[in-house]
């Protein structure tokens, strides 16, 4: 997701993407001085903007797109409990 200087690394696989959900969700549970709410704020964007592009790209092809519409669905699901602090019903 971000590099040592604070740049943003593109996701670009299915792994990148898969790794990046877990880092951006350590980082939002992270009391670290570095884990600032703009910090956060902007892997979110990055990471969404990213994913976008990633399931535009790969639309035509079915396989990925399942795979890639389960990250958006995980994304969403972490989303919901950052706005209301619990997870979807069961």
């Amino acid at each position: 997701m971000f590099d040592k200087s604070g740049q943003w690394l593109p996701l670009e696989t299915f792994d990148d993407f898969d790794n990046g959900l877990t880092e951006l969700i350590d980082l939002w549970s992270s009391e670290a001085k570095t884990a600032t709410q703009q910090r956060k704020q902007a892997a979110l964007a990055h990471y969404k903007a990213d994913l976008e592009a990633a399931t535009l790209e790969w639309a035509g092809n079915k396989a990925k797109s399942k795979k890639y519409a389960a990250i958006a669905l995980e994304l969403a699901e972490f989303e919901e409990v950052l706005v209301n602090g619990t997870g979807p019903a069961a």
